[in-house]
C-alpha cells in the first residue's frame, strides 16, 4: 500500500499567527497563539458595519490577525460608514479611509518588523487594534 505525502511549505514563504486582534471589535484580543499558517493571500480590514462600533483585521478567510511574517500583503478595507474610518500605521505604513466617504480600497503595504495598529480616528478610544510582524 502506498502512503501519501504531506505537502511541506518553505519557511521563505512566510507565516502568521492567528488569534483575536479586534476580530471585527474594538480592542486587541489576549495573549495566547494559535498554530503557524501559510502567509495570506490578503489581509482585509473591515469597520463599521451597520454603523457599529467595530473594526477589525483578518486575513482573507476571515482569521483575525495577530502576528504577520515581513513582507509585501494586498490590503481591502471595507469601510461601510460615513462616521468611521480604518487607519493602518506602523513602521513605513500609514494607510487609511476617510469620514465621510465609504467604499472599498485596496493597497500595497508592506510590513517590515514592528508593532502596527488600526484605528477609526474619530474613535481611537473605542475601536482599535494592534499586530506585530517579525
Amino acid at each position: 500500500m502506498r502512503v501519501p505525502r504531506l505537502a511541506v511549505v518553505p519557511a521563505a514563504l512566510g507565516c502568521f499567527l492567528a488569534a483575536g486582534c479586534g476580530g471585527g471589535s474594538s480592542g486587541g484580543g489576549g495573549s495566547g497563539q494559535s498554530a503557524p499558517l501559510q502567509h495570506p493571500a490578503a489581509l482585509v480590514g473591515d469597520v463599521g458595519h451597520d454603523d457599529a462600533f467595530k473594526i477589525g483585521l483578518t486575513d482573507d478567510q476571515g482569521n483575525p490577525i495577530r502576528h504577520l511574517a515581513a513582507g509585501t500583503y494586498s490590503l481591502t478595507i471595507n469601510d461601510e460608514s460615513s462616521i468611521h474610518d480604518f487607519h493602518l500605521t506602523g513602521s513605513g505604513v500609514d494607510k487609511s479611509t476617510s469620514v465621510p466617504e465609504t467604499g472599498k480600497q485596496t493597497f500595497s503595504v508592506t510590513f517590515a518588523p514592528g508593532t502596527y495598529s488600526f484605528v477609526c480616528d474619530p474613535h481611537a478610544s473605542q475601536m482599535h487594534g494592534k499586530f506585530t510582524v517579525s
